[in-house]
């Protein structure tokens, strides 16, 4: 049951990566023209004061606002998406029914009780409206419910028979139906309910928002949660929940971390006091925090490894280990490296994440305010140098700091313990076929070296990872999945591998899928 209910929290953990994947490059695009229509930056750069070219970046920015003000429709179909397993199609359809009827139970429910606020203090009452319903503001909670519905009532009955009279109703239509259905209770409950739901968040954002050592303690856990697949989950409740916090600005609530830095950044500026008083705070927990890692932090580790890789496989390291390091440093995705040494030496994982846990404390008092949830060497450029008031060199001058600890401390345990990182293993996996993007030829090593298709139960991956169900993991030969060019494998449970290709994921997972529907090569 255990194994169950932890392959369910990393399924939902990866489902959250959806609408995220939505939100970083629009919100890229956001905070561009964000800032290129802020006075400051008009008055540096004058040729933006231009009528016309400011029309058209306002309306690029107003264009791509409509993702920020409909997230929890995202969520709902991104967790209906991720979470069902047979028809996820109309999961997704179901997840906005679901999330419309939740809004207008919820209306009735206030009106019936009295407690509809009237519309100037919908704010301090914790309501809002919501595609045009006054209605409780559980803002992605509210989408995370109703895609988690959907999912669950398509899975169980997109195949329900009635009887004949009735059967156009059956089958598909059904999920609609009961969806409909399941999700009136729900919403009569979830008010009575969010009260006591919300002071659980609040007694928990105490220790995770502390002054001092809160954005330390967010660290180590993102850190820590990666193998699980449970960091996505921590990330969306602080961003967007009451453990990340209710902040108070010119009189209107705004809960959670990235809502409220969403408000400070695009629509107040830098000239805000909530600016100077807030961002500090915040930021800490989304770019800037993940900008030590990407930026510093990985490049560190990376150079340790290569200079600790033994001489004849340096040349073969060189290639691995610049591809992960600017796969972070590009993309903000750390796991490759990570999976490098994770399982090969717990003790360096747990020194990894404790560092940097530590080395992240000194941030909460260094005053930077680079905004949004990214931490590529792009949003540094974008959030950090065109605006004003971000004190970029502090976080520059912090994450020398923390290059220099990273590469020593890595270099020592590696050398010391004889950690075979990349480079230092007895034989070399061969990236050959990963460069040259030959997806296919990948697929058929992947396939064969699993046991063959008739020994491959479902395949999914992640941001990095196969994620792929075996009837018999004796089967497996390690040796041979070298040649794919992976970079990891490792079994989480019992005929349950993990197979890490880094950003190459979803090109082999595809491949795989279509092998798998030929009936395999293998």
């Amino acid at each position: 049951m255990w194994d169950k209910f932890k392959d369910e929290i990393q399924v939902f953990g990866r489902s959250l990566l959806l609408p995220i994947g939505i939100m970083a490059p629009v919100g890229m695009l956001m905070g561009l023209m964000g800032a290129f229509t802020q006075s400051y930056m008009i008055n540096q750069l004058p040729f933006l004061g231009n009528e016309n070219l400011q029309l058209v970046l306002k309306s690029i920015q107003q264009v791509s606002g409509v993702i920020f003000t409909n997230i929890p429709v995202l969520f709902a179909m991104g967790v209906a998406y991720g979470m069902s397993k047979k028809e996820k199609g109309i999961a997704v359809f179901s997840s906005i029914i679901g999330y419309l009827t939740m809004l207008m139970v919820m209306n009735v429910y206030l009106s019936a009780t009295g407690n509809l606020a009237e519309p100037e203090v919908m704010g301090p009452a914790g309501q809002a409206t919501v595609l045009g319903i006054q209605t409780l503001n559980i803002d992605v909670a509210g989408g995370i419910i109703s895609g988690l519905l959907a999912a669950k009532v398509a899975d169980r009955f997109y195949k329900l028979q009635l009887p004949l009279a009735f059967a156009f109703f059956g089958g598909k239509k059904s999920v609609l139906i009961l969806t409909f259905l399941f999700m009136i209770p729900i919403a009569l409950v979830i008010p009575i309910v969010w009260s006591g739901f919300s002071a659980i968040l609040l007694a928990i954002s105490p220790l995770l928002m502390n002054r001092v050592f809160g954005p330390g303690l967010y660290w180590f856990l993102n850190r820590a949660l990666i193998p699980l697949g449970l960091h996505h989950v921590l990330a969306s409740m602080v961003r967007f929940t009451e453990a990340g916090g209710v902040y108070l600005i010119d009189g209107e609530s705004f809960t959670g971390i990235l809502n409220t830095v969403n408000h400070i950044l695009f629509d107040l500026g830098p000239s805000h006091e909530s600016w100077s008083r807030l961002m500090p705070v915040l930021t800490p927990y989304l770019a800037a925090g993940q900008m030590l890692n990407t930026l510093f932090r990985i490049p560190a580790i990376g150079l340790a490894m290569y200079h600790t890789a033994y001489k004849d496989n340096k040349t073969i390291a060189k290639g691995i280990i610049l591809t992960i390091v600017l796969t972070a440093f590009l993309g903000n995705i750390t796991e490759p490296i990570e999976f490098s040494f994770m399982f090969i030496s717990p003790v360096l994982y747990i020194m990894y994440i404790v560092v940097c846990g530590l080395m992240t404390i000194p941030l909460a008092f260094l005053n930077v305010s680079i905004g949004y949830i990214r931490g590529t060497i792009f949003d540094f450029g974008i959030f950090g140098l065109l605006y004003e008031n971000t004190n970029w060199i502090n976080l520059v001058l912090w994450g020398i700091v923390n290059f220099v600890t990273f590469y020593f401390l890595f270099r020592f345990v590696i050398q010391k313990f004889n950690i075979k990182t990349p480079g230092r293993e007895d034989e070399n996996r061969d990236a050959t076929l990963l460069n040259e993007k030959r997806y296919d030829e990948i697929a058929d090593v992947v396939i064969a070296s699993l046991g063959g298709a008739q020994n491959i139960v479902n395949v999914d991956n992640c941001v990095s990872r196969l994620r792929i169900d075996l009837k018999d993991q004796s089967l497996v030969n390690a040796d041979s999945l070298k040649k794919s060019g992976s970079s990891g494998i490792f079994f989480p449970k019992k005929n349950h591998v993990h197979v890490v290709f880094g950003p190459h994921v979803e090109f082999v997972r595809n491949e795989v899928d279509e092998n798998l529907q030929r009936g395999g090569r293998a």
